[in-house]
């Protein structure tokens, strides 16, 4: 699907879900600073020259989507996809925005992979955009809820106490178990959060398997990211919604039963970024950089001519 298309389109489909943030910008800027360290040569010069110019990495601008969606309303679609209540996930049957088809964060990975595959050929995508797009979507359809329920988007509207704070079950998994696990075991420090997480993949065996795991997804984005929504919606049932009822008290049994699954979910999230971005640069060749301002072109920009 064509850019102006996909958001013309969005412009006229209004979400009426609340919103939601994936992962917090703590899950966000983990995945994206360990998959950084995973990126081949080539994938990491691309990354480089796609970048704001005041970015420092990719981690640092990870979370920009959540930080534009009030001003970029056609992407909030784009954060998610909802089951009708079943603990499977079907493209034809879920990915939708009111009926429209094809908008969820299953397509919207799919169409950012596909701009990006045109970085060697004078794109006409805002390619800048494209990677920051890409790079938060698979973090977020990691995360379970954002593949929940469509009758409680996601666990948005289920009222939760995590511990004596008033909040909701996605807002338990999107922050709270990772800020938690941050504030127990690092005090309080991400990067070194980050720093244990791929110490982890690195050197343990179990990883080591599981990595190769992690990547046998299919050489195409759309059948890897149909395959992480499923992932998604089943530990969903299995772990997200299990036991929780409106206004129940979550706290050290909940949390000691996830916390693990919430971690691997971010490691996965983070080596299947890498390999992503790995097979789209891996044909760049020498002096085929896109022109920057070609690059820099303005998505808002392009709707509003």
């Amino acid at each position: 699907m064509g850019l102006m298309i996909f958001v013309c389109v969005f412009l006229c489909v209004l979400a009426s879900a609340p919103t939601s943030n994936g992962w917090g910008p703590e899950g966000h800027y983990m995945v994206c600073k360990i998959a950084e360290s995973y990126l081949t040569s080539n994938a990491r010069k691309a990354v480089g020259e796609l970048l704001p110019k005041d970015a420092i990495d990719l981690a640092s601008v990870c979370s920009w989507p959540d930080e534009i969606r009030k001003q970029q309303k056609w992407s909030t679609t784009l954060h998610f996809v909802n089951t009708p209540g079943v603990c499977n996930f079907d493209y034809n049957r879920d990915c939708h925005s009111n009926g429209v088809k094809d908008f969820c964060v299953v397509a919207a990975i799919k169409n950012y992979t596909e701009q990006l595959e045109t970085y060697q050929h004078s794109p006409t995508y805002n390619l800048t955009e494209a990677l920051m797009f890409l790079a938060h979507f698979v973090g977020d359809i990691h995360q379970p809820l954002h593949c929940g329920f469509a009758a409680d988007y996601g666990g948005n509207i289920i009222p939760v106490n995590w511990y004596d704070v008033k909040t909701n079950l996605h807002r338990v998994w999107d922050d709270n178990m990772v800020q938690k696990k941050m504030n127990d075991s690092f005090y309080g420090d991400l990067i070194t959060m980050a720093k244990e997480l791929k110490m982890e993949i690195d050197s343990q065996d179990y990883y080591a398997q599981k990595v190769n795991e992690w990547k046998a997804c299919g050489n195409h984005a759309f059948a890897c990211a149909k395959k992480f929504a499923s992932e998604s919606i089943e530990l969903a049932c299995a772990l997200a919604y299990k036991n929780v009822q409106p206004d129940c008290t979550l706290g050290d049994y909940y949390f000691t039963t996830r916390i693990s699954t919430v971690e691997e979910r971010i490691m996965q999230a983070a080596i299947r970024l890498a390999s992503l971005l790995n097979k789209i640069f891996s044909n760049i060749q020498e002096g085929s950089s896109p022109k920057i301002s070609q690059v820099l072109r303005s998505m808002s920009k392009s709707v509003d001519n």
